[in-house]
């Protein structure tokens, strides 16, 4: 069957990954583990001291005019290249902190990194706004650690939406602080709570989690946030569209009310504006954020004549050379997991990931596709944010997105970095 295809048109634009419970620096999923790998007992981040997804809420996006996602050999207007003020080598950071960031292989800040380490550094609240993929990771974590590295007895608080973005900022933390004397746990739903009841009996440094597990733990009296004086809230958007504003709001009381706070969204709703109103003191605003969708990414959309060659023409596309790591996404978990089982059928190796997924379960299909032992990945949009793999070559929504921040967190899984991707939706 010939395929028409026709462009899907918004100009509109476009960093790093895991998954697993509770877990230390260097371990693999969602026991406790040491950077060389070990797979259990209690340990340090080389040594000093301890350093051991979310749920649907309310979907306030504007909905989708599918004309507005055509986009398909634009003309590409030439830039300035972007010129950082600072290297790395430049930061006022500690020796062993620097020396890990630059084994990294970091010299060039991002924009992101560029503006916001050296506000960070100096102590001052902060609203940063950039888009996904942009390295606003290491923005705050590098003077974060810097922090902690000065001062043993500093604890900090990181929420992130999800489970994937939450072990995924664990992950760069662990790369960081190797072998700097800081512990610290992760706290997400869909793991084992007995083993984060278990972290939290010992001192740490960062504590990284999403806001519906963390407000269990605190009622549950484990988690004290009482000596806790910096926060960060990552991707905070995201987490008022999941409904976590009250979870939010309530984390935040538990802490000292002269804290330093931390707090980097997308975009600029009026709720997220009533939070940095009620919760930060004169923050420094930076803004690095562009257009919406990378010019990296080439959109299209898929006309499908009925529903029952749908999965045809995507076994179709999947055949073709080009389609070699795909991320497919589906509206809901029961279509996910059918979208998956008709694939294997078909003889395509895939995985899947959604929120009946456990942790361990949506750890070992993520791991299987970075690793390319499956070339599909199907998910619901528990995928469309915290997924930092730089290689996939197409999103495919089967099912249409919800909203248009929906499609463009989705397709922003390509075309991530200097590396083209191509995005396709499916309409009837």
């Amino acid at each position: 069957m010939a395929l028409d295809f026709k462009m899907y048109n918004q100009n509109a634009g476009s960093f790093r990954p895991r998954a697993g419970g509770t877990s230390r620096f260097g371990g693999v999923g969602t026991g406790s583990s040491r950077f060389s790998g070990r797979p259990s007992g209690p340990s340090r981040f080389g040594g000093g001291s301890r350093f051991g997804g979310g749920r649907s809420g309310g979907r306030g996006g504007r909905s989708i005019d599918v004309s507005r996602y055509i986009n398909k050999g634009a003309v590409q207007e030439v830039t300035a290249a972007f010129v950082p003020e600072h290297k790395f080598s430049d930061f006022m950071v500690e020796p062993a902190l620097k020396a890990n960031i630059i084994e990294k292989g970091y010299d060039l800040p991002t924009p992101i990194q560029d503006k916001a380490i050296p506000v960070i550094l100096k102590g001052s609240d902060i609203v940063g706004m950039a888009n996904t993929g942009t390295g606003k990771t290491a923005a705050f974590l590098i003077p974060l650690i810097n922090k902690v590295l000065l001062n043993k007895d500093e604890q900090i608080l990181i929420m992130a939406p999800t489970r994937e973005l939450a072990i995924q900022i664990y992950d760069e933390l662990a790369t960081f602080g190797k072998g700097l004397g800081f512990g610290g746990a992760v706290c997400v739903g869909g793991a084992p709570i007995s083993k984060q009841l278990r972290e939290l009996r010992f001192f740490n440094n960062f504590i990284i989690g999403t806001p519906g597990r963390l407000k269990d733990l605190i009622e549950r009296r484990a988690l004290n946030l009482a000596k806790f004086q910096t926060v960060v809230l990552d991707e905070a958007d995201r987490m008022l569209d999941m409904g976590f504003i009250n979870d939010i709001k309530t984390i935040l009381s538990k802490m000292v009310p002269d804290r330093h706070t931390l707090f980097f969204s997308a975009t600029l709703s009026r709720e997220i504006e009533g939070l940095i109103k009620d919760f930060l003191k004169n923050p420094v605003f930076i803004s690095v954020k562009t257009q919406d969708i990378s010019k990296n990414i080439e959109q299209d959309v898929v006309h499908i004549p009925s529903a029952s060659v749908k999965m045809n023409i995507l076994h179709d596309l999947l055949t073709k050379v080009e389609f070699e790591k795909v991320l497919i996404f589906g509206k809901t978990k029961h279509g996910v997991e059918k979208i998956m089982d008709s694939l294997k059928a078909l003889g395509h190796s895939s995985v899947s990931i959604h929120g009946d997924k456990n942790q361990t379960q949506r750890e070992r299909a993520l791991n299987d596709f970075k690793a390319n032992r499956a070339k599909v990945l199907v998910a619901t949009d528990v995928a469309a944010r915290g997924l930092d793999i730089s290689d996939i070559s197409h999103v495919i929504n089967y099912d249409i997105p919800t909203t248009h921040e929906d499609y463009i967190h989705r397709i922003g899984r390509t075309g991530r970095g200097n590396k083209k991707g191509k995005a396709l939706t499916f309409i009837g």
